[in-house]
């Protein structure tokens, strides 16, 4: 059995698809099927059921995809204690992080930090604040960072930086402003549950007065253009970060609500226990040190 077995293993595993699986790591389908192929037949079982053009985990793969993923948790905290050694010459930097904070906040700082060290390898993922959370906790990624406070007594989680949550309309909020009455009958389009965003506009709104869970919500779509999009067309109300919606206000697309919420905060995220590499340091110091600049 081998490191790259294993991890071909587990990458079908989560996708249940091999063309799929090839794609993410790069190789041709056929070497997917070899190995996986190589795995069943070197220990006599059958790790998935093929059903149709699908495939499933067997239990005995469901067991095995437990102790493949610490396996491949352990070379990878291995991995980042040599890289330690090399004095952030080299090295690999996985971080996860909310839609948000993906798309608009995190890939200037990125770009900055690979000019500071040309030598570390960024893989970012996106998902909301629950998942995020999730994969951190489970060792797939170094560092989260996310929209909303995460209670996880396995993570420690500390502010980074902060946004602001603005209400949006297709039309200007008129006479009426934004009184409770409004909010509480206005049509609004939502992010999904576990979304930051989410969580923290139902905070928001509860402290004024409105009852986030008898909204009368006509969209509840999975992204924050998807939401933007569809309030420019008129579906609603929204709130989303100054971030997502900035051009829209300046291109008059959409008009802000004349509400006032306070700084919404950005939380870093790692697991208490696991090895915190000097690349993750490092990221995090040039993060704080560009957020005292003003950057």
């Amino acid at each position: 059995m081998t490191l790259e077995q294993l991890r071909i293993f587990v990458c079908v595993a989560e996708r249940e698809h091999m063309t799929a699986a090839a794609r993410t790591l790069n190789v041709t389908q056929s070497a997917v099927s070899a190995a996986i192929a190589a795995l069943e037949a070197r220990h006599g079982v059958r790790l998935f059921h093929r059903v149709g053009r699908g495939i499933v985990l067997t239990e005995a793969g469901t067991l095995f995809l437990a102790e493949a993923r610490v396996i491949l948790d352990r070379v990878h905290a291995a991995e980042a204690m040599l890289d330690d050694l090399s004095g952030l010459k080299r090295g690999t930097l996985r971080v996860v992080a909310s839609q948000t904070i993906a798309a608009y906040w995190l890939p200037p700082l990125l770009a900055a930090f690979r000019e500071r060290f040309p030598h570390i390898e960024i893989v970012l993922e996106i998902g909301n604040t629950t998942q995020v959370a999730a994969h951190v906790q489970a060792g797939k990624y170094d560092l989260g960072i996310v929209e909303g406070q995460v209670d996880n007594p396995a993570l420690a989680h500390w502010p980074i930086a902060q946004d602001q949550l603005v209400l949006v309309q297709s039309t200007p909020f008129g006479a009426q402003g934004c009184t409770v009455e409004y909010l509480q009958k206005a049509r609004w389009v939502m992010r999904e549950q576990g979304s930051g965003t989410r969580s923290t506009l139902n905070d928001y709104l509860g402290q004024i007065g409105v009852k986030p869970g008898s909204l009368n919500e006509v969209l509840v779509l999975p992204s924050n253009e998807s939401v933007r999009t569809a309030v420019e067309a008129g579906a609603g109300i929204a709130g989303l970060s100054s971030l997502v919606v900035a051009p829209a206000l300046a291109a008059g697309l959409l008009h802000a609500a004349p509400v006032a919420f306070g700084p919404r905060v950005f939380f870093a995220l790692r697991h208490k226990e696991r090895y915190r590499s000097q690349a993750v340091e490092a990221l995090t110091d040039f993060i704080a040190q560009r957020s005292v600049a003003g950057d």
